[in-house]
């Protein structure tokens, strides 16, 4: 139980912004990745958008999970520059509204991590199915050739069983119908383990970070590191 009262924590950064507040955020985050994508010296880029967690909340840029693959990358010396377009707070309905943002320069993989923000504001299921299934078409309309991973995410029980079962749903139905690579779940060893979170109790630390980079390159490493 503990567990999932902590992943609550996490999944619900930025919940108590404003809305004006959380449209800024949004704009400039978007505007960041964008200058990002644009200046770009590698052949290939790897958009990560999402939200807190992909953003590294609390931690410096270069702490993030998605930071911590360039360097999976890197020592491999592949032809890949990581992008972090995470943004703390952020909806499946707000990273369908600002994806397009994001896609003015071509995406060659595309990490999802959205939803979970969706699921403790009581969002229905479907809506969030239906978010992240446009994000998904919209990237693939830009970038026929894209390679997709989809980070899964799960619902404390306190929200009732029907719900979690539903929106844990949510993205194996996505993996399964749009043919993309999902992670099982994000989380995975680090969410209600006070010592791989920060002061706040619900934020993963540096070394918090550290395994969702490793979860996430469980599946990502397969996909750059072998012909299409």
């Amino acid at each position: 139980m503990l567990y999932f009262l902590l992943l609550t924590g996490i999944y619900s950064c930025g919940q108590t912004e404003s809305a004006d507040t959380a449209a800024v955020i949004d704009k400039e985050g978007a505007a960041k990745a964008d200058k990002e994508v644009a200046k770009t010296t590698k052949d290939k880029t790897i958009l990560f958008f999402g939200n807190s967690l992909t953003a590294g909340y609390g931690l410096e840029p270069d702490q993030a999970f998605p930071a911590i693959i360039q360097g999976y990358i890197d020592s491999l010396d592949l032809p890949y520059k990581v992008i972090n377009a995470g943004v703390s707070g952020e909806t499946s309905a707000g990273g369908k509204s600002r994806i397009s943002w994001l896609l003015k320069q071509p995406v060659d993989v595309f990490v999802l991590e959205l939803g979970a923000n969706d699921g403790l504001r009581g969002i229905s299921p479907t809506d969030t199915y239906q978010n992240l299934g446009t994000i998904i078409d919209k990237v693939r309309e830009k970038n026929p050739d894209v390679k997709i991973v989809l980070a899964g995410m799960q619902m404390p029980p306190s929200m009732g069983r029907n719900f979690t079962d539903e929106f844990k749903q949510v993205y194996t139905r996505l993996a399964e119908e749009k043919k993309v690579a999902l992670i099982p779940f994000l989380l995975h060893g680090v969410g209600g383990n006070p010592k791989l979170n920060q002061a706040d109790g619900v934020h993963p630390t540096i070394e918090g970070q550290k395994i969702l980079a490793k979860n996430t390159w469980e599946i990502l490493e397969n996909l750059i590191t072998t012909q299409p």
